[in-house]
């Protein structure tokens, strides 16, 4: 999939405060070695090289757009192009760290546990999901997707919960490391500009299902953006009120 760093970028203030609230969690004094799984354009890396300005910091994207835009940070990283779950390093790390980006990744009964492996003794995995997908601005876009016009060629991209509840995160990890904290945060994000939920969503879930969809794209968006208008409506002053539930969990080796 290829993403635009710029749509991403459009409620840049909003995406990174997950990740700033992650961060602060972190009990690490000096690492010195960092991976930040699914980096995107680096504004998440920015905070750990600013933090821990000695540490050895490895981003990791499958998006060459995305870490196109990481590099002209000019950050004191390196950068590696490839999915999370083929990434294979050859050494260890004292902080994984992951901001948005392992819900799109399947079979976490398998995922985490291996990236809990790449730590060294007392090492942290810190991780924060999206767990939204209950809220309108997702269960209309699956519902449509999966409506009769569209369901033979989007019902396939439908995914109703990529992200499990949190005690089965501690379940999974509580076994494989020596403490877990996990908590949940809803947002309440005042949103600018027309049609701003359409547009946060268009930066990240509505984006495969629009790519699939070729010259048809426009008319799947101005049909999500007809069941979604109630769903979101705009306050007094002009601001669209989007509350976003997100999971964190920091997991000690």
């Amino acid at each position: 999939m290829i993403w635009d760093p710029n749509q991403y970028a459009r409620f840049g203030g909003e995406r990174l405060r997950p990740a700033s609230d992650l961060l602060a969690a972190v009990p690490l004094e000096a690492p010195r070695r960092i991976a930040d799984l699914g980096c995107g354009n680096g504004t998440a890396t920015a905070l750990l090289a600013a933090r821990w300005p000695a540490a050895e910091i490895l981003g990791v994207d499958d998006s060459s757009e995305m870490l196109a835009a990481a590099a002209g940070l000019a950050l004191h990283a390196r950068w590696l192009c490839t999915s999370i779950a083929d990434w294979q390093p050859g050494e260890r790390y004292d902080l994984v760290f992951s901001n948005a980006a392992l819900h799109w990744l399947p079979n976490h009964t398998s995922l985490l546990p291996r990236l809990l492996g790449v730590l060294n003794e007392g090492g942290v995995l810190a991780v924060q999901m999206p767990r939204n997908f209950a809220a309108p601005s997702h269960t209309l876009l699956f519902d449509l997707a999966e409506s009769a016009r569209w369901r033979e060629r989007l019902a396939r991209l439908v995914r109703r919960k990529p992200v499990e509840a949190p005690e089965w995160y501690y379940r999974l990890l509580a076994p494989l490391a020596h403490c877990v904290t996990l908590w949940e945060t809803e947002y309440w994000q005042p949103l600018s500009g027309d049609r701003p939920v359409v547009a946060w969503v268009k930066g990240t879930w509505l984006k495969p299902f629009l790519d699939a969809l070729g010259a048809d794209a426009q008319a799947f968006e101005l049909e999500y953006t007809d069941r979604i208008a109630a769903a979101y409506p705009p306050e007094r002053n002009g601001l669209t009120l989007f509350p976003f539930r997100r999971l964190f969990f920091v997991a000690v080796r």
